[in-house]
C-alpha cells in the first residue's frame, strides 16, 4: 500500500457563482487525508483539464447548480479524451435532475452526488474506486 495521498481536483465550471458545496466537499476530502486542489469559481473546462492534467492529479469532482451540467461534464470527459488523460476519473454533482444522471454516466462522468449526499459518502466512493 502506497502512503500517497490521493489528489483531488474540486472545480467550478461555467457560469455558475455558488460555491458553497463545493468548499464543503473539499474541506471535507481534505480532512479526510487527501490533498485537495480547488479551481475556484467560473473555469472553463479547458482550464479544468489543463489543471487536472499539470497538478497531476489522480480524480477530478465537478459541480454545478445553474443547469449547464449537460454540457460542461461531458465537455470535460471529451477534453481528457483528447488529451490523452481519460485515465482520470470525473465525479460530479450539485442539482443534477435524476433523469440527467444516466446520460452523464453514459457520458463517462463516474458517479453524481446530488444535494444532501452526505461528504462521506462521497469520500468512500473515491477511496473505493480511485487507486
Amino acid at each position: 500500500m502506497s502512503d500517497k495521498k490521493i489528489k483531488v481536483l474540486i472545480a467550478k465550471p461555467g457560469l455558475d457563482g455558488h460555491d458553497r458545496g463545493a468548499k464543503i466537499i473539499a474541506r471535507g476530502l481534505r480532512d479526510a487525508g487527501f490533498e485537495v486542489v480547488y479551481t475556484g469559481l467560473h473555469q472553463t473546462p479547458e482550464e479544468i483539464v489543463a489543471t487536472s492534467i499539470q497538478e497531476d492529479v489522480d480524480v477530478i469532482g465537478v459541480s454545478s447548480l445553474a443547469g449547464a451540467h449537460m454540457y460542461l461534464f461531458p465537455r470535460i470527459i471529451e477534453l481528457l479524451v483528447e488529451k490523452g488523460a481519460d485515465d482520470i476519473p470525473v465525479f460530479g454533482g450539485g442539482i443534477i435532475p435524476e433523469d440527467d444522471i444516466p446520460v452523464l454516466l453514459k457520458a463517462g462522468i463516474k458517479a453524481v452526488f446530488t444535494p444532501g449526499s452526505p461528504v462521506d459518502e462521497t469520500i468512500n466512493w473515491i477511496r473505493e474506486n480511485v487507486v
